[in-house]
């Protein structure tokens, strides 16, 4: 793609942080570097990162287009679909609710959405007469924070029940839904699960349900939850489930790797979805957002759940969330049967909405024990690492996530920067 006029000619801006930010700033270059690899090379249409230290920034780079088609560079203020990193922010807003007394994670689900009672388990079957059984497990708001649920996605394309997924149109932020939030976990509730809640890790529609359930127990809509009680409080001004008109020239375009081209155009930034309020709220994929936005939710991490004076969640409910929750402190390599998640799974374990590494050294990439995070489908992705109280943000449109190893690489130039 080198030559090509679509990528020949981009904008870059690199910010240098304080000297005392705790990492060498000339092999902090090597984080502006491998961004530059993958926009230069062809494989990204764009790439933006923020890196901080004790919540001050110590590098921010950006380069490339946030439309190839018309050559419009990458501005500082770009708004990206972060798919599943929506999955945190809903987490922190359901367990906003736990605090409050409202409701406990060993709930089963069905207490707050009948259309859950009796769940049954695949079987066997085609994915037009599925055979099942009663489930032998309660299935409880824990597994639905958790990804224990047995709930799946369609695009996972390695059951009956995926299939059915996709035939029944369940689906994703960035799938597509074709009814509201309601509508289609009620539908979802309907179909069996892939195995018994609480004894295996699948990477799925769950946290679509925590966001119906925030919807039901608080009695707003989950916009408007988050608006009020999380976005609103960190300032995130520019995240929403839709971009706001005026904001829409900032909007970037998506893309995919096809058969035809590298980077295939898929949602243009100009005659997207997203331009309009969607009739499915996604806790678990919908939102976008911007790197300066996402970094006040990071920072609020780091400093154990508050922001500028603004508690947003208990310090010590959140250090409760990031624990390795997983049954008997198995990682995901153990316990899943995903075919698809947005983190390597050795040495990994999952807390309450974020991955947890608990073993540097099985997940074979740098890192530290304690250190959560997310990604979304977009490649995009964040890190919080307290032990050297360090963030990242990263940001793309690119699809799928797994086909670069972009994320092992990022932790690799990010931790041989620190002093």
């Amino acid at each position: 793609m080198r030559g090509s006029k679509l990528i020949y000619i981009y904008r870059k801006h690199k910010l240098g942080g304080p000297m005392g930010s705790g990492f060498d700033q000339t092999r902090l270059q090597r984080v502006a570097e491998l961004c530059d690899r993958y926009v230069d090379s062809g494989k990204f249409p764009c790439a933006q990162v923020q890196l901080a230290h004790q919540g001050n920034v110590a590098l921010r780079y950006t380069a490339g287009w946030a439309d190839i088609e018309s050559q419009t560079a990458l501005p500082e203020d770009a708004i990206f679909r972060i798919y599943s990193m929506t999955k945190p922010l809903t987490s922190i807003g359901l367990m906003q609710l736990y605090e409050k007394g409202l409701l406990i994670l060993e709930d089963p689900v069905q207490k707050y959405i009948p259309a859950f009672a009796d769940p049954q388990v695949l079987v066997g079957g085609s994915y037009l007469n599925l055979v099942t059984r009663p489930a032998q497990t309660e299935l409880t708001i824990r597994d639905m924070l958790l990804h224990t649920s047995g709930l799946t996605y369609g695009f996972h394309y390695s059951t009956n029940l995926d299939k059915m997924y996709r035939y029944q149109k369940i689906a994703g932020a960035a799938e597509g839904a074709d009814g509201t939030l309601e509508e289609k976990i009620n539908q979802l509730a309907e179909l069996p699960l892939l195995f018994d809640p609480g004894t295996a890790w699948n990477y799925s529609m769950s946290t679509d349900v925590c966001g119906r359930l925030i919807e039901v127990i608080s009695g707003q809509g989950l916009d408007e939850y988050l608006q009020e009680h999380v976005l609103g409080p960190l300032g995130m001004d520019d995240t929403g489930f839709s971009v706001e008109k005026e904001k829409s020239h900032r909007f970037t375009s998506n893309y995919a790797i096809t058969p035809q081209s590298p980077l295939t155009l898929i949602d243009p930034a100009d005659d997207s979805p997203y331009l309009n309020p969607p009739l499915f709220l996604s806790g678990g994929g919908g939102l976008v957002s911007t790197t300066d936005d996402y970094q006040r939710f990071v920072n609020m991490l780091l400093n154990g759940g508050e922001s500028e004076g603004n508690r947003i969640i208990g310090r010590h409910t959140l250090d409760f969330m990031t624990l390795n929750h997983l049954p008997g402190g198995a990682t995901l390599n153990e316990l899943g049967q995903s075919t698809f998640t947005e983190t390597a799974m050795e040495g990994m374990g999952f807390g309450l909405g974020f991955s947890v590494l608990v073993n540097p050294a099985a997940n074979a990439a740098l890192g530290s024990v304690g250190e959560f995070a997310w990604g979304g489908a977009a490649s995009t992705r964040f890190w919080v690492d307290p032990l050297e109280e360090i963030t990242c943000v990263f940001m793309t449109q690119f699809m799928p996530s797994s086909h670069y190893p972009i994320r092992r690489e990022l932790k690799a130039v990010v931790y041989q920067a620190l002093k």
